[in-house]
């Protein structure tokens, strides 16, 4: 053989041998691109399930702050019902020491000389008494006039007055008292029928 036709040959071989680097190249470049693919389809699903994760953590985190606020806003609720209430049974016991100086008034005779500086004693002490008691809510009830009203007031009796509107409370027997809003002691009344 010449040396042209082992530069031939040569050359033959050479274009062989990259032609066929260049195809197992291009095969490896398609394995390759197919083990990408794969590791991409991989990793958007681990993207997709951590994207629900996230999702679902700030749900859970709104969630727990809308109970927080929930439990904040009911605790003061109570809180507020508590103060209001709390005199509740104080003001209970009260009320029959309002009662008494009310009817220590009405049986003493205050044109009695000797008797007015006691009637006038009681009659402060008795003022005194409401005023203080209605600086912690604790308010009369004195329908005298009024349309009946049985959230407020109690019926003792019903009787036919030719003076009074039907369902008009005539006569109040005995006061009555709330304490911010609340019935303490609904007034015992006497309605017209």
């Amino acid at each position: 053989m010449s040396n042209e036709e082992n530069k031939v040959t040569e050359e033959e071989l050479d274009q062989i041998i990259a032609e066929a680097e260049k195809v197992e190249e291009a095969e490896l470049n398609e394995e390759s691109v197919d083990e990408q693919e794969a590791k991409i389809a991989q990793l958007e699903a681990a993207l997709l399930s951590s994207e629900s994760k996230v999702k679902e953590q700030q749900d859970s985190v709104l969630r727990a702050k809308a109970e927080v606020e929930n439990m904040r806003r009911r605790s003061e609720q109570e809180i507020d019902k508590a103060r209001k209430f709390a005199l509740n049974k104080f003001a209970e016991g009260l009320l029959p020491v309002i009662d008494n100086l009310e009817r220590a008034m009405q049986a003493a005779d205050a044109e009695n000389e000797v008797v007015k500086p006691l009637f006038e004693g009681v009659e402060l002490t008795h003022k005194t008494f409401v005023d203080t008691v209605a600086k912690f809510g604790l308010k009369e009830i004195n329908p005298e006039g009024e349309v009946f009203n049985p959230e407020f007031h109690q019926a003792m009796s019903i009787q036919e007055s030719p003076d009074h509107e039907s369902n008009t409370v005539m006569f109040v027997m005995q006061k009555g008292y709330e304490l911010n809003g609340r019935v303490v002691r609904p007034a015992m009344v006497m309605v017209a029928k």
